[in-house]
């Protein structure tokens, strides 16, 4: 298969390059950095290097291809979150219809399927939407749980304070998901016939919060690190205080509250709760260490 990636050569994009080039796939890999030919070639892919944003650029790296994963970059433009996450989309969806692709699979988020009160992760959904209105188009919408290496970011937090924490409670269960655990699952989707629109979830482990409080402790020599729940207030003050500006900070926060409420867990608790990743809490706790020191 004639297979485009976006995302380069990211945490997810790395891994699912190598899976699908050891597949005997034929691989083109979106970069917007000329940097980066070289390791994309490699690997053993073709760099395709230009803008997200370029419509023109998109369409000929998606012409002839017989299947593409798409992702957009996590807080993109550093201001206008939402706008921006959602224009990369729309880009996609023209390119998408101008160059004839015809499979797709879709990096998305648990809570995509809200339109709002979801933080960063209402731009997913609406892309969702945006991909749901081409017609003759086969699309996965692969919802990743919450992303285990989002926790380095709290180990100033650890260190410095001795707790881990957000503006949820401790018993509060969470999706979570390793990158490598994505790649696989997006691996299997671009391999695979489908029609129309799915919806798939890609979770890891589903633990709670103070679980996850544990597990980080143990591996990093604080078996009793304490999992404490903040106010909305404190959250927002805190990652500020930490380097986030205020637009992301409050993004945050609205997704913390949306975990807190069960809001962002629920639809995947009426499928099932699947549990497909392999890689669980107790192993990330193991590169999380590595991280710490």
């Amino acid at each position: 298969m004639k297979i485009t990636i976006t995302g380069s050569l990211g945490n997810i994009g790395k891994h699912l390059i190598g899976i699908l080039v050891e597949g005997g796939h034929e691989i083109t890999v979106i970069s917007s950095s000329h940097d980066r030919i070289s390791e994309i070639e490699q690997i053993g892919a073709k760099a395709s290097i230009g803008s997200i944003m370029d419509v023109s650029f998109l369409t000929q790296s998606f012409y002839g291809a017989d299947a593409a994963f798409l992702m957009t970059p996590p807080n993109i433009g550093g201001q206008n979150i939402i706008e921006n996450t959602v224009n990369v989309g729309r880009a996609y969806a023209t390119a998408i219809k101008d160059s004839g692709l015809k499979k797709i699979v879709m990096l998305s988020s648990i809570g995509a399927d809200f339109e709002n009160g979801t933080g960063p992760i209402r731009g997913l959904h609406s892309i969702e939407e945006l991909y749901r209105a081409i017609e003759d188009i086969n699309v996965t919408y692969l919802r990743a749980g919450y992303f285990y290496t989002n926790f380095y970011n709290d180990i100033p937090l650890i260190k410095n304070a001795g707790i881990e924490g957000s503006n949820f409670p401790a018993e509060t269960r969470i999706p979570l998901v390793h990158p490598k655990d994505i790649a696989i699952a997006a691996a299997d989707a671009l391999q695979t016939s489908n029609h129309g629109h799915q919806v798939h979830y890609i979770v890891s482990d589903y633990v709670t919060a103070s679980e996850i409080a544990t597990e980080l402790g143990k591996a990093v020599g604080k078996p009793d690190l304490p999992w404490v729940e903040f106010t909305d207030g404190q959250t927002l003050d805190g990652m500020q205080k930490g380097g986030l500006t205020a637009e992301i900070a409050q993004l945050y926060t609205e997704m913390g509250q949306a975990i807190r409420k069960g809001k962002l867990q629920s639809d995947y608790e009426i499928q099932g709760k699947p549990v497909n990743g392999q890689i669980k809490m107790k192993d990330f706790a193991n590169e999380f260490a590595k991280k710490f020191l």
